[in-house]
């Protein structure tokens, strides 16, 4: 009978948060329903294939992943438990930085990604508490809960979609360049902004919106990238 290979390590390779990465990584593409291969982790992650067959050995010998060479990965229960963890620390860090400190939603990914790896489940239960227990984050992505529950972003719909009269929410953004972000800053459409669909102008696509008695209007390139929750 044969047995699972085991797999020498670098130091490089088995330090805690680089682990991580790559079991976020093969849970993104598992929730898109693709097949976390060594090509596809290897283009996510920016690395060389052999960095990611060998990480894919030390993940199997944790037991956090099932391994077949050539075949892909696939979380163990355990590993998607630890992903998931991961994705919702990485979120509700994000949502903590733009709406209560004032971060533009350019500039979060990167502390996110050094805050997500803080080891202390009560401090994130406490802050999904503080946050209202969010479903999205700023960029429309869905907020894993406590209990490992992860939200349908199909509930979020598309504001080039709304019809006159509805009143709506901005819940996050289809594009998350740089560019775009600091468009939203520059116009002052955040995380939350409640606004009501006011006319829809057919020749350009462009809506006229009213939030808080103040009237703007917003072209079609800037709401077809908008995801708005219906109040």
């Amino acid at each position: 009978m044969s047995s699972t290979p085991k797999y020498k390590s670098s130091s490089s390779l088995t330090t805690s948060s680089n682990r991580q990465d790559y079991l976020k990584a093969i849970l993104s593409l598992d929730l898109k329903g693709a097949k976390a291969s060594t090509s596809a982790i290897s283009a996510k992650l920016n690395t060389q294939p052999a960095s990611v067959t060998g990480m894919f050995g030390v993940l199997s010998n944790l037991n956090l992943i099932n391994y077949i060479p050539y075949k892909g990965a696939k979380l163990t229960d355990e590993g998607r438990s630890q992903a998931i963890s991961l994705v919702r620390k990485h979120r509700l860090w994000e949502t903590f930085m733009v709406e209560k400190l004032g971060f533009r939603w350019d500039e979060v990914h990167e502390v996110a990604e050094q805050l997500e790896h803080v080891n202390s489940e009560q401090l994130i239960d406490r802050l999904d508490d503080f946050l209202g227990f969010p479903n999205f984050d700023p960029h429309g992505d869905p907020i894993p809960d406590s209990l490992g529950n992860i939200a349908d972003r199909r509930s979020l719909v598309v504001v080039s979609d709304l019809e006159v009269g509805k009143m709506a929410s901005i819940r996050g953004v289809l594009s998350s360049s740089d560019s775009f972000l600091k468009h939203l800053d520059d116009l002052g459409i955040r995380l939350g902004l409640e606004f009501e669909v006011v006319k829809v102008y057919t020749y350009d696509g462009s809506i006229q919106v009213d939030s808080a008695g103040e009237s703007m209007i917003w072209s079609r390139k800037l709401v077809e990238q908008l995801l708005a929750e219906v109040n």
